[in-house]
């Protein structure tokens, strides 16, 4: 059975990202805590994957690869605990991610969306840009909740994580595997985008990233 993912960035004034905190931060935290998540994280900083491409040409010598790159999938295909949020908390919780968060703002400007089939949008953003790149991204793993203040005093690293000279963009792009329609932003350009245009507007962010089938 396939899977889709989804990883979105929207937009939202204060008073939405504080009636959203009560439920994000401990899902993220919890995401970040995780023992198995932080071994993970480690080992993929001490040890970078090669080119996408060399990960399944498998024999006895590329054991040690197969291993660090089931490690990092794991470590970007999403958690459990943020998984909640599109799943459901409880039977008597009646949040729901895209009626409550996604579909909010009518705004399409306000949100990057990047879904796909069988893969995990952040995967490849985070293998894109390399793991010292990733570690200037606010929050854990594509996950994080931010005011408008946030989004002002962290926008200077973000545009460190995702601002390249030509040849550091031709790189990236050849390390990010993800096919895009002709109309859809790259995991590349679109983050970027959703910061500067919220801290321009005065507003907050919310990424998340998880499976929604």
């Amino acid at each position: 059975m396939g899977i889709t993912s989804a990883w979105a960035i929207s937009a939202h004034s204060d008073s939405v990202i504080d009636e959203l905190a009560p439920r994000v931060v401990p899902l993220i935290a919890a995401e970040r805590q995780d023992r198995r998540a932080q071994k993970r994280w480690r080992a993929w900083h001490r040890s970078p994957l090669p080119d996408h491409r060399t990960w399944y040409s498998a024999t006895a010598a590329d054991e040690p690869l197969a291993e660090a790159v089931t490690s990092f999938l794991r470590l970007t295909a999403g958690g459990e605990h943020v998984q909640q949020l599109y799943d459901g908390m409880s039977p008597d919780d009646d949040f729901h991610l895209v009626r409550d968060v996604w579909e909010r703002d009518e705004s399409p400007e306000r949100m990057f969306l990047s879904i796909h089939s069988k893969d995990y949008a952040l995967s490849s953003f985070f293998h894109a840009i390399g793991p010292h790149r990733a570690a200037l991204m606010p929050g854990w793993c594509g996950n994080f909740l931010l005011t408008a203040a946030e989004v002002r005093s962290t926008l200077p690293q973000v545009e460190r994580a995702l601002s390249f000279t030509r040849e550091e963009q031709a790189a990236a792009e050849a390390r990010d595997w993800l096919d895009y329609t002709p109309d859809e932003e790259s995991v590349l350009t679109g983050p970027l985008r959703q910061w500067r245009q919220a801290a321009e507007a005065g507003l907050g962010l919310c990424g998340v990233s998880l499976l929604i089938y």
